[in-house]
């Protein structure tokens, strides 16, 4: 059991590498080690566990001096290979192939154009090795000095004579920065529409009402022999009987009333007079009925 926790711990401290730390061993590269903390790349490089960085002397990191902060992380991410490269797979990588291109991480930034995230590494001379841009028309203006420091093969630390020279690498857009979720706008509500001409609104479908606002009223229709529809305050059965009737009394045209078909017809005096005839000739004829 001590044995296994001895070797998982083991394992554990050989993944993990902190960039700060490994260059704070050298005295000599303590500008680019500044420059990457204000930056806040060491704790994107600490972050991967596969990685080589190219790193320069304090003489060499001057010539970063006087830009912005912005502009020497995009520099900076230049000198981060997204791989691990020692002296010795570099030194057979550039025998295989007289130039080789390796991915950078300015290139996982999004902010690269064109060839400005990746690096050509090629020999030259006598066996030196040579660092430059992928940019069309870049030098090879970097070469390797010595292996600083390596974790096979999580990282390694590579010392190189400058900075690496992209061309229009401080014109290059920054990483876009996530939007923050605005709130959504409440729907608006329609404008109630105005009533200018001043008309009486028209009736809603739940108010019950069937007759048109225009229609004239019962009130005004003709008494005939037969039942009318009564309106809806009717007048008595007597005053009805002896208005006298315009001949030319406009006839309503609006549908009778639901409630009208609960009162009783309206009689004239001649269908009084039948109606009285017909009760006497029954109770004649009852009359007689019971005499026999």
């Amino acid at each position: 059991m001590l044995v296994a926790i001895f070797l998982f711990s083991s394992l554990s401290s050989s993944l993990a590498f902190n960039i700060t730390k490994l260059l704070g061993q050298n005295p000599e590269l303590s500008t680019f080690n500044n420059y990457l903390t204000q930056t806040k790349l060491n704790d994107e490089i600490n972050r991967r566990q596969t990685i080589t960085v190219l790193v320069v002397d304090n003489s060499a990191a001057a010539s970063l001096s006087g830009k912005s902060i912005d502009v020497i992380k995009k520099i900076l991410s230049v000198h981060v290979i997204l791989d691990y490269y020692d002296v010795e797979k570099i030194t057979k990588l550039t025998t295989s192939k007289k130039t080789s291109t390796v991915t950078t991480l300015f290139q996982a930034s999004g902010s690269a154009v064109d060839q400005e995230g990746f690096l050509k590494v090629a020999l030259i001379n006598e066996g030196e090795i040579a660092f430059g841009s992928a940019v069309k028309g870049a030098s090879l203006n970097a070469k390797l000095v010595k292996s600083v420091a390596a974790q096979p093969f999580n990282i390694s630390v590579l010392q190189i004579t400058a900075p690496v020279q992209v061309p229009g690498i401080e014109s290059s857009p920054s990483p876009p920065s996530p939007k923050a979720a605005t709130p959504s706008a409440a729907p608006k509500r329609a404008p109630a529409p105005s009533n200018k001409s001043g008309a009486a609104p028209s009736p809603s479908k739940n108010s019950g009402a069937n007759t048109p606002a225009t229609a004239p009223s019962t009130a005004d229709a003709p008494v005939a022999d037969t039942p009318t529809t009564a309106a809806t305050s009717p007048a008595p059965a007597a005053a009805a009987a002896d208005e006298p009737v315009a001949d030319n009394a406009p006839v309503s045209s609006a549908p009778p009333q639901a409630d009208a078909a609960a009162d009783p017809p309206v009689l004239s005096n001649s269908g009084v007079v039948r109606q009285g005839m017909k009760i006497g000739i029954v109770a004649a004829a009852l009359m007689s009925w019971l005499v026999v």
